[in-house]
């Protein structure tokens, strides 16, 4: 269960308990992602590091955590600096879509000192704009990101009994292949591949490159 992200809010156990706990903490202002870290180990005691890795991945998604300071870069493959040295806050969006104390069904923590939510009552479709992926016992799960922008068109569609069609969009963009994608289901394939344009008789300019492929790793395959 804590390998795979929810069907309801698209967390897995470690992000709502994160989400939950930048929410029990928020003032307005910017806190140390340590901090974070450190009041979130009261609901998910399996270690900071966990926790700042989990931490990580949603701000680089640049949705539902606004932050300060260098937080890695998912194009060159950089990593974030420590947690004493980073900072969070909730997004707007954030505050505007993920909370709602008196519809959240709550459960208690592992030690029963504090309550937590079991699922976060969102209001947009973010497992499908975030993505996720996981392996558990007995069953595993790879969904991947959306585009912001269609989603919301078709949640509209959806809400008026309109037919809708929506495919895979990935934050360093590329060039997508859905021709097997067939709806998401089991075997479906995406094929991604970069964007290269001719600069001049000796020059190749790559633009955009495959999802979860980074700069460096590009590079040293060039290299090689």
């Amino acid at each position: 269960e804590r390998a795979v992200p929810a069907i309801e809010d698209g967390f897995k156990p470690v992000q709502r308990r994160i989400m939950h706990s930048m929410k029990e903490l928020d003032d307005g202002r910017y806190n140390k992602v340590a901090n974070v870290v450190g009041h979130t180990m009261q609901y998910h005691p399996h270690g900071d590091a966990s926790i700042g890795d989990a931490m990580v991945q949603i701000g680089q998604k640049d949705l539902l955590i606004d932050t300060q300071g260098n937080w890695g870069n998912i194009l060159t493959g950089d990593g974030a600096a420590a947690s004493r040295y980073i900072e969070a806050r909730l997004s707007k969006f954030a505050l505007e879509v993920l909370y709602s104390p008196k519809i959240t069904e709550w459960g208690l923590s592992y030690d029963g000192r504090r309550p937590e939510p079991i699922n976060l009552p969102v209001k947009f479709p973010l497992l499908l704009a975030q993505g996720g992926e996981g392996i558990a016992v007995g069953l595993s799960t790879k969904i991947l990101p959306h585009n912001f922008n269609e989603l919301i068109d078709a949640s509209i569609k959806i809400l008026k009994g309109k037919a809708f069609t929506l495919y895979p969009d990935f934050p360093t963009a590329g060039i997508a292949d859905v021709s097997n994608y067939n709806d998401g289901l089991r075997g479906g394939r995406v094929r991604v591949r970069a964007k290269i344009s001719q600069l001049d008789k000796q020059s190749l300019v790559i633009t955009q490159i495959p999802f979860s492929t980074n700069t460096t790793s590009l590079i040293d395959s060039i290299l090689k």
